[in-house]
């Protein structure tokens, strides 16, 4: 079992008399190795909040959390920061690419934080993997969201990652835009076995997934 997720709770605290707010009840969730699973819910639903606790971005109330039996649930700060690093790739709607930085050296950030040796090389091969291998040396403001996007894409994928969290990766595309990128997220995950994570509102792109599953009240259906 490469994910287990057991009885998670999130809360809230209320601001001042206000009481605090439960998002996540009692979650469960496990996911093989090379999965691909799609939760869909509402806005307001707790997928980011889920998606915050999953990457180790944020810690839970009470439950478990394991990723490759590591308890997320339980590690300090600092040892989240390393181990999401080496494990766990994201995709954002909104991008998140650095100004200032080049595709190539975008690309090259994880790498880098993990004092990889070959981190340029390795990042020019994931560029080619999402057809940007001509693109390498453009700023984020030189390229289309599409492209972007893609470069999004190389960076997580580029730490070969146990874990890829995709959050509405084409939710900020438009339409054919978004076809396109999640056609070429689908076959990477395809061709290397990725095991994946999928947040969307979109039913569709839900589908393409092995497993779909609702977020609502706090838990999975």
């Amino acid at each position: 079992m490469l994910l287990d997720i057991d009885n998670l709770f999130k809360s809230f605290p209320g601001v001042g008399n206000t009481p605090s707010v439960e998002v996540l009840k009692g979650l469960e969730l496990k996911v093989e190795e090379g999965e691909t699973t799609a939760i869909i819910g509402q806005s307001g639903s707790g997928k980011s909040t889920l998606l915050s606790l999953l990457a180790g971005l944020d810690l839970p109330t009470s439950g478990t959390l394991k990723l490759k039996e590591r308890h997320l649930d339980s590690m300090s700060e600092e040892e989240l920061t390393q181990f999401r690093a080496e494990n766990i790739g994201i995709v954002f709607q909104q991008f998140h690419l650095m100004n200032h930085l080049n595709a190539l050296e975008n690309v090259s950030l994880p790498l880098e934080m993990n004092q990889q040796q070959d981190a340029s090389e390795l990042a020019e091969k994931a560029l080619e993997q999402v057809g940007l291998s001509l693109r390498k040396d453009h700023f984020p403001h030189q390229l289309s969201g599409g492209e972007c996007q893609r470069v999004a894409i190389a960076r997580a994928i580029v730490i070969r990652p146990a874990l890829l969290l995709a959050d509405e990766p084409s939710g900020n595309l438009d339409h054919d835009t978004g076809e396109q990128v999640a056609d070429l997220l689908f076959d990477l995950v395809g061709r290397t076995g990725m095991t994946m994570i999928l947040v969307t509102h979109n039913s569709e792109l839900a589908q393409r997934c092995s497993k779909q599953l609702t977020l609502s009240q706090g838990r999975l259906q």
